[in-house]
């Protein structure tokens, strides 16, 4: 039995402005019309023996995650949420623990970021389901992506003598290398990217973690049997995984084990850790250009423009990359994109929103995002998925008008209980308990006005509530 186990954290900065910390580019659908997480499911799920997945996250971002995956059919997959990321050597230890505890120590667990992009899914699994063969005989495998040019953003690993299955030995592990050092690599050959990903029996691994750091697979272990089940998720123990060192599973364990074996991986992988890889895929036009959105060009060339709400025009451009998004725009030329991460510390400095958040803001029944907004009153719009409700909920500071633009909503106001259908419109007073539902098979949209002297997120008081949030929790 092969657990993958797929890694949601991350903020992945490289990409902003499209990714954010409340909605980074492992949910965005960059490729195609599904996002890189459930791109990942997808692809796993083609593996022989292959269990539900584990998908590792956040709880920023946890009702995101069950969303996805719901959207692809996969409502078996299990969530689970970390107090705080640690870095992948604890993400890798609790799955282990996971996987030893539901399908038996030997079981094989397939750990590998969410954010990946494959084109050659037929190679990946062939390759996977090799590693597998080694990793049963007791060895902890690592992928080595075969390289397509030199590399500077990826550490490398040199493969030693060939064993079974297609596999080496690993002879060293290199740090991410200057561009120099990373050619003389592909020009003597046997160096391969490190993809991040790992293959090994959850005993074999649990061993050697236990061996070399004791005191990490001491605390995740405490804090996977001390875990509860809050509605469709796990939470790890907090106290007890805030005691794992924050370290990559590269540091804590395969640099250190010699039960180690590297299965080569030529599948066309990329991490899309920045917008260099999305320029890399097949122009869209005659003059090399990658256009996305309502994109119109002149006299241009070798460009990636990504326009999301409204016209995005180029005249006499090269070689550039533009992302426009409703309260952003990033311009930049090709080869300086890796230095977007430089923008968002410092939008974080000035304690910009921007940094962390989207115009439009996910939350477990549905979205809504910001119309219009001034000193005493916010316009909204609002989107209800079909058979879900907000929690039951009194503002102190804030009243609000609901227009509903299609779909039906029942509306609860303090002792009232009715329906709404389009074009239909109801008053909420200040101080009065209500609730939003949408009882229908279609998405409700509503136009909320917000009046008062505070419109803030956090003016909310609930009562009850379905997903089991708190007023400090979204």
């Amino acid at each position: 039995m092969i657990v993958p186990v797929l890694m949601a954290g991350g903020s992945g900065t490289r990409l902003w402005p499209l990714s954010r910390e409340q909605y980074p580019k492992q949910f965005l659908k960059l490729l195609n019309e599904r996002s890189l997480l459930q791109n990942t499911a997808l692809r796993v799920a083609r593996l022989e023996d292959s269990a539900p997945p584990l998908v590792i996250g956040g709880d920023a971002h946890r009702f995101v995650i069950a969303e996805q995956m719901r959207e692809i059919g996969f409502d078996q997959a299990t969530v689970m949420l970390e107090p705080e990321g640690r870095n992948t050597a604890p993400a890798a230890a609790v799955a282990a623990h996971y996987a030893s505890t539901h399908f038996g120590p030997q079981a094989l667990v397939f750990l590998l970021a969410a954010d990946q992009a494959v084109e050659n899914t037929p190679a990946f699994v062939a390759a996977v389901e090799a590693a597998a063969k080694v990793a049963a005989t007791g060895k902890i495998v690592t992928f080595g992506i075969q390289p397509t040019h030199p590399e500077t953003g990826f550490g490398y690993i040199k493969a030693g003598p060939a064993g079974e299955h297609g596999a080496f030995e690993v002879a060293a592990f290199v740090e991410k290398p200057v561009l120099e050092k990373a050619q003389a690599f592909l020009d003597e050959g046997g160096y391969y990217w490190n993809g991040g990903m790992f293959l090994f029996r959850a005993d074999v691994f649990l061993d050697e973690l236990k061996r070399l750091e004791p005191e990490m697979h001491a605390a995740s272990l405490q804090s996977w049997n001390h875990a509860v089940k809050d509605i469709d998720f796990v939470r790890l123990e907090p106290t007890a995984f805030k005691r794992c060192r924050n370290e990559s599973i590269d540091y804590a364990v395969m640099e250190k084990t010699a039960n180690i074996a590297l299965v080569p991986l030529d599948a066309g992988w990329d991490d899309v850790g920045s917008w260099t890889y999305l320029g890399k895929l097949p122009a869209t036009d005659a003059s090399g250009n990658r256009l996305r959105g309502d994109v119109i060009v002149e006299d241009s060339q070798d460009n990636l423009v990504h326009a999301s709400t409204r016209l995005v025009s180029l005249v006499g451009m090269k070689d550039t990359v533009v992302v426009e998004t409703e309260d952003a725009v990033l311009v930049a030329p090709r080869e300086r994109v890796q230095e977007v991460k430089k923008i968002v510390q410092k939008l974080k400095k000035a304690k910009r929103t921007e940094a962390e958040t989207s115009p439009r803001v996910f939350r477990p029944w549905g979205s809504y995002e910001t119309v219009a907004l001034a000193d005493r009153f916010q316009v909204k719009r609002i989107i209800v998925k079909p058979g879900q409700k907000l929690s039951l909920q009194m503002h102190h500071h804030r009243a609000e008008h609901w227009i509903v633009v299609s779909g039906t909503a029942r509306v609860y106001c303090g002792e009232k209980n009715f329906l709404l259908t389009e074009d239909q419109s109801t008053y909420i007073p200040l101080g009065h308990t209500h609730r939003l539902e949408n009882p229908g098979k279609v998405p409700l949209e509503l136009i909320e006005v917000q009046s008062g002297a505070y419109l803030g997120e956090d003016d909310i008081v609930r009562f009850d509530d379905v997903y089991g949030r708190t007023p400090a929790k979204t």
